[in-house]
């Protein structure tokens, strides 16, 4: 454990489970880094990621943002190409820029949009996008053919949340930054989008445990039942 860890480490009670309140202004007066650090939500539902029927999945835009601006890839011809250049997207084309990526393994952008024409071709790299978690996908709104519309939620702050393999959600929530008050609104507002995303299939405990650390901190566990 670093020197900076370890004296993030000694500012906890070992096993406490903190409120939100004290578990944010924890993360914010802990961060001793040079860089403005990212604060991240981990919660750990009650359900079977295994099962169909148990997913939780889904998008939201953050109230705050995420304070990243991600560069925006769109698919699209004619009309819907147009639009998204007009919305802002970092980069706009169809088989010239699949090409481009297949081709030359160019990566300098961090969502792709999709119209659903464009969906054949973007077949062919698949197995590239896939691993990165690049691949366009409609539960994420990002196969569409309101491009303006998804632009704009992402340039927003919007963000994709989904159980990884151990029934954990890891979501950013903003940026150190921010201060407490917009972190604790974006933090309020992921956490009532994934208890109302509660499959009919879940039983039992459905929020197992929560925990908010920053990109170079130690993870604060909170209580789930505050």
């Amino acid at each position: 454990m670093s020197k900076r860890m370890e004296e993030a480490t000694k500012l906890l009670q070992k096993g406490k489970l903190y409120d939100s309140k004290e578990a944010i202004e924890l993360a914010i007066s802990a961060s001793k880094v040079k860089f403005d650090e990212t604060l991240e939500m981990h919660i750990k539902l009650g359900v079977d990621s295994k099962q169909a029927d148990q997913q939780v999945r889904g998008v939201m835009v953050l109230p705050n943002g995420t304070g990243k601006s991600k560069k925006v890839l769109v698919l699209a011809k004619g009309e819907k190409a147009n639009q998204a250049k007009e919305a802002g997207a970092d980069f706009v084309g169809d088989d010239d820029m699949i090409e481009k990526i297949q081709k030359e393994n160019w990566f300098e952008y961090d969502v792709i949009v999709a119209t659903p024409d464009m969906m054949a071709s973007l077949g062919k790299i698949a197995r590239v996008l896939g691993p990165k978690g690049l691949m366009p996908n409609p539960k994420s709104g990002t196969v569409t053919m309101d491009v303006v519309k998804a632009v704009n939620e992402i340039k927003a702050g919007k963000i994709e949340y989904r159980l990884d393999k151990t029934n954990i959600i890891h979501c950013p929530i903003g940026k150190v930054s921010f201060g407490y008050e917009k972190l604790k609104e974006n933090y309020d507002a992921l956490l009532e989008t994934i208890v109302k995303a509660k499959p009919a299939a879940a039983k039992g405990t459905y929020l197992k445990s929560i925990a908010v650390s920053t990109t170079m901190g130690p993870g604060i566990k909170i209580n789930p039942r505050q």
